[in-house]
């Protein structure tokens, strides 16, 4: 445990986290969650202070606590991306006590520890040390690069991103045959075929949109009225989709469609980097950073 710090306070800090994840059922990024705990909870000035190798107090107090909470099966980490699981939220009902609470989530941290080490290693279990700073480093590492992903496909040149999909496209072994000029594209910003031709169905229409913000069942809807029972239609954005959106897309039963979002665009450009035109890697250019990573 931190010094300067009790475990019910962490309790107390972990349980306002789980309510900002209770009402951002979808999921929430980590920098989004801990900026709006702060915003709710007075800090003491011990939590306000820097650690001596950098980061503030609060921040690195909330993620070490989450760590519990994850290997407990209350808490989600993907991408970035924190959300609350059916446990998590009936652990926050079941534990008001904040106490009480933090310590359920480190008694599972230890079971869980416990199923992880050799038999021989057993006798020690109550002696498991609090996560240390590697987990939390590889975290905020790993969220840094994706904020940072975020913000270039958010200010990406709206032809250039038609380019970059184009070029996934082609790395995946389609063939792209038209790319919207610049002006009105009637709905439609590619289209693709899976032979050289175009002679082999189905054809592949493409919308692309850079956005920010979340893509709403209406704009599925405008884009599906394109798409014949012939077709396969590819909705790409740079944000996300709604759950309506999500939902209209799966229901379809004659208009076949595919919903690709910022973070499955970035793992197939990652994935397919290897087939991608040189000068066309450019488009978005990642580079893999590679180091040890936590259990």
């Amino acid at each position: 445990m931190s010094k300067g710090i009790t475990r019910e306070r962490t309790g107390f800090l972990l349980r306002e986290l789980f309510m900002v994840l209770i009402e951002n059922s979808d999921g929430i990024q980590a920098k989004e969650a801990l900026a709006e705990l702060a915003n709710r909870v007075d800090l003491t000035d011990h939590e306000r202070g820097e650690y001596k190798k950098g980061g503030q107090r609060f921040s690195k107090i909330v993620r070490f606590a989450t760590v519990d909470a994850v290997k407990a099966g209350w808490m989600r980490k993907s991408k970035g991306i924190w959300s609350i699981t059916e446990e998590g939220v009936q652990a926050f009902n079941q534990y008001p006590d904040s106490g009480a609470f933090y310590r359920e989530a480190v008694r599972l941290y230890r079971q869980w520890k416990k199923s992880q080490l050799d038999e021989d290693q057993t006798d020690d279990v109550e002696e498991i040390d609090e996560p240390d700073t590697a987990r939390i480093t590889f975290e905020e590492a790993e969220e840094q690069a994706l904020d940072e992903i975020k913000a270039y496909l958010e200010n990406i040149n709206p032809y250039s991103l038609q380019d970059l999909v184009a070029a996934l496209l082609e790395a995946m072994g389609y063939h792209v045959s038209w790319i919207s000029p610049q002006g009105k594209d009637g709905g439609l910003d590619i289209l693709a075929w899976n032979d050289p031709l175009g002679t082999k169905p189905p054809r592949i229409k493409v919308q692309v949109k850079r956005r920010k913000d979340n893509i709403a069942v209406e704009e599925l809807r405008s884009f599906l009225s394109l798409i014949n029972e012939d077709d396969v239609g590819i909705f790409v954005t740079t944000g996300a989709f709604t759950k309506d959106a999500q939902d209209l897309a799966r229901s379809q039963e004659k208009r076949k469609i595919t919903l690709i979002d910022r973070q499955l665009l970035v793992d197939l450009w990652i994935e397919y980097n290897d087939n991608l035109e040189k000068d066309k890697r450019n488009l978005l250019p990642l580079k893999p950073i590679y180091f040890i990573a936590p259990e």
